[in-house]
């Protein structure tokens, strides 16, 4: 499908699934377990309804807000997200150079496959950076210090990956590695499709970009894509990371700290008091604990207790405009995305991105100017509703 011809988010997301081999598609739209808080992210903001105020003057939207003190076009962010050149060869610059078109952050991945350094020069926007607490602190460290020097505007500290969720379609289609890989019969008709994608074969087994680069330029450490992010995650990061942790991250980083992972009024209240300025309300896309709450259901009680001491950033599930309207509405400082934006980076690179982009900013003003709201932070429960059980 041609990328004028999506319409939405649901057909660059099949426009993806064509162009990619079977095992990449499903580790960008997979989940854990039986994968109903993966569906739930999404499914969770029909359970929500706009009220709209009528006969309100919309001729002219003011869409422009702040987040971590950065002005932004319009409150929307793009999640950090792992391995971007697995999925299209431009990888994460191409998504930087969409950002810096739409006024927004981007998040850069610890596991990306560009490094801190280049993805600084990309382009002219905000970036932050994605942190795990290793287990060799002195990486973290080196890290910090590389942000440091490259001006990024923030850290995002992931919480919620002690260990690795069960991603079965990872198994299932032979993205893993390990005891649990497919059988034999499986492994076959798993190459016949990656032969059917001849471009992708060649960027892993000849040009060789699929290396977690900000990982492997810290130390002698075969990162490469023949090892499961599964893998590093079970090997590599801190179990026993506490909040005493933040407090010692909040000591070696003066810019704005993001608590990436967090769900609940308890846990983001232990944030502000390790020193966070903001919290991403998510359970990792649905990709690590089953049955953890949607990032929209966890939004009004968070803003209701510290809207004052944190900003609040939903982070899951965003498929339309009116899903941002409705997260905003509900006391969002911001959302992000993540899937939606790789399914356009899968379908066409850095045009791909921007037509993601250009389809929730378009829905996303549409929505505000249907519900009589002219500007985002004019937006409140008001605006917004539990759908009422019958």
């Amino acid at each position: 499908m041609h990328l004028s011809k999506c319409r939405n988010i649901a057909d660059l997301r099949l426009s993806a699934k064509k162009r990619l081999p079977a095992a990449v598609f499903h580790y960008i739209d997979g989940g854990a377990d039986d994968e109903f808080t993966l569906r739930r992210n999404t499914s969770a903001f029909d359970e929500y309804e706009l009220l709209p105020s009528q006969l309100s003057d919309v001729s002219r939207l003011a869409t422009q807000s702040t987040l971590f003190g950065q002005p932004i076009d319009w409150p929307v962010m793009l999640s950090p997200t792992g391995a971007s050149r697995l999925f299209h060869g431009d990888g994460e610059p191409a998504v930087i150079r969409a950002a810096a078109k739409f006024g927004m952050i981007y998040g850069l991945s610890t596991l990306g496959t560009t490094t801190i350094e280049d993805a600084a020069v990309a382009a002219a926007c905000p970036k932050l950076f994605q942190l795990y607490m290793f287990t060799d602190r002195g990486m973290t460290e080196d890290f910090i210090d590389r942000c440091k020097a490259s001006n990024y505007l923030a850290l995002a500290l992931t919480v919620d990956t002690p260990v690795a969720g069960n991603r079965e379609r990872d198994f299932l289609y032979g993205f893993a590695t390990g005891p649990r890989s497919p059988k034999p019969r499986s492994r076959v008709r798993q190459l016949a499709n990656f032969a059917r994608h001849p471009g992708w074969l060649y960027r892993a087994l000849v040009r060789n970009d699929l290396e977690m680069v900000n990982i492997s330029t810290n130390r002698a450490y075969e990162a490469q894509i023949d090892r499961s992010i599964r893998d590093f995650i079970d090997g590599e990061l801190e179990r026993s990371l506490t909040w005493k942790d933040v407090e010692w991250l909040r000591s070696r980083w003066d810019g704005p700290l993001v608590i990436k992972g967090v769900q609940t009024v308890a846990d983001c209240r232990k944030a502000a008091e390790a020193g966070a300025t903001a919290v991403m309300l998510s359970n990792h896309g649905g990709r690590q604990l089953e049955s953890a709450p949607a990032p929209v259901d966890c939004i009004a009680d968070v803003a209701d207790a510290l809207c004052d001491r944190l900003e609040i950033i939903c982070d899951g599930g965003i498929r339309r405009g009116n899903h941002i309207v409705k997260a905003l509405a509900l006391g969002a400082n911001a959302v992000s995305i993540g899937r939606s934006y790789l399914y356009g980076l899968a379908a066409g690179g850095q045009p791909g991105v921007e037509r993601a982009l250009a389809i929730l900013r378009d829905e996303f003003e549409r929505t505000l100017a249907l519900a009589g709201c002219n500007a985002v932070d004019k937006l409140g429960q008001s605006y917004v509703r539990r759908r009422p059980t019958r």
